[in-house]
């Protein structure tokens, strides 16, 4: 059986992989899982799934958590500090990295460090430090499997394919809920308006980066780093329909496409399983006379967040770092309402315009411009509010 530790057991990604090990049988032996508040559902993991460690990030959590799991042979763990040395205390085969935001980093490193392969929903990760983690993934000899759907059809189309005979990288996007609103519609919309997602079924920051957009310039970060592909060689393309995940243009025009439904199980499956396929009863598109499939050019002046993260990659240094930040700080506020939907950019903007830039940053660099960013952003925020 392959051992798994799974980073973010209780957030969409995290329930879909666990779904995934279920349809698998006894392929996987889940050793490990971790949360940040949910607690009811990782107690209720952790019954079903009997891991040798639990880990519950909100300290004020642990003492629930360790006596609904009282009698069990689970050791339980908590706090940041304690998710972040989980791979230095118990030995997997794949971690998967299903946290949000800039928390994954440190674990994933860590796990890097200890020889194991990554399987990466953490796009954060390689945003803010990818060239840190992938030259230290090559040096130990670790496979890093990406688990975001436009990756993982990007790693598809390339199996069995030269490296030097890539032309382009075509990320496809939804385009989010909001694709037809005027910028005059965008400024009145709510939180409740952007975590309807038209075709996917994932968590509140993700989905409100969606919307933004953001999520795709991520997305292009994250595909420069996985992939060694300049950013003038990533391109992003609006399909709205979510069939065609994504694709890859070659030296002599051919061009290969990922196709399925939009489930997100399949590139988990994928990634936990790689290099094999394995069968399952997951749900198959099936291709209809009246299906039409669409292609439309982003807006970045409706979504200016796609453009922020360009020029971000372009910019190098800790620029993708401070956005980052900024972007996670501004989400939070919106999803609060202390600000407007169109006002998530102008905060990542101007945060960007404040924090000190780091031509070559370490890794102690990367985590001081997060922090400073955090700060920047928050401070932003309230004299917006007091305006």
């Amino acid at each position: 059986m392959k051992k798994l530790i799974l980073f973010g057991s209780t957030g969409s990604i995290g329930t879909q992989t666990l779904e995934v090990v279920r349809e698998s049988g006894n392929k996987f032996e889940v050793v490990a899982i971790t949360a940040n508040n949910s607690a009811d559902t990782l107690i209720e993991q952790a019954r079903e799934f009997n891991p040798k460690y639990v880990v519950i990030g909100n300290e004020l959590l642990y003492e629930y958590v360790r006596a609904a799991l009282y009698g069990l042979d689970i050791k339980v763990l908590a706090g940041q500090e304690s998710i972040n040395n989980l791979p230095t205390i118990v030995k997997a085969d794949t971690v998967v990295t299903a946290m949000v935001g800039f928390s994954g980093l440190i674990p994933t490193m860590k796990a890097i460090e200890e020889g194991m392969n990554i399987a990466l929903a953490n796009k954060e990760t390689l945003v803010v430090a990818g060239d840190k983690v992938i030259p230290a993934a090559k040096k130990r000899g670790v496979a890093i499997l990406p688990v975001d759907s436009e990756h993982s059809a990007i790693f598809q189309c390339l199996v069995g394919e030269n490296h030097n005979s890539i032309e382009k990288l075509i990320l496809t996007a939804s385009g989010g809920p909001f694709r037809n609103h005027t910028i005059e519609q965008l400024e009145k919309v709510t939180p409740a308006d952007a975590l309807k997602h038209p075709n996917w079924n994932m968590g509140a920051k993700i989905t409100i980066d969606s919307a933004t957009m953001m999520n795709k310039g991520l997305e292009v970060i994250e595909a420069r780093w996985l992939f060694d592909i300049q950013p003038e060689n990533i391109d992003v393309v609006v399909h709205p329909q979510s069939i065609i995940h994504s694709m890859v243009q070659f030296v002599d025009g051919n061009i290969k496409a990922h196709l399925s439904l939009p489930d997100m199980r399949l590139p988990i499956q994928y990634a936990l399983n790689y290099p094999e396929r394995t069968t399952n009863s997951f749900e198959r598109y099936i291709f209809n006379p009246i299906d039409t499939l669409t292609f439309e050019k982003p807006d970045t002046e409706k979504f200016p967040c796609l453009q922020i993260a360009y020029d971000a990659l372009k910019q190098g240094g800790n620029h993708a770092c401070i956005i980052n930040a900024a972007n996670e700080i501004a989400v939070s506020a919106f999803l609060k309402e202390r600000i407007g939907f169109m006002q998530i950019s102008e905060i990542i903007t101007e945060t960007l315009s404040r924090v000190i830039k780091i031509s070559n940053p370490s890794l102690n660099d990367y985590i001081y411009s997060d922090q400073e960013a955090r700060l920047t952003a928050e401070q932003i925020i309230e004299k917006i509010k007091t305006k």
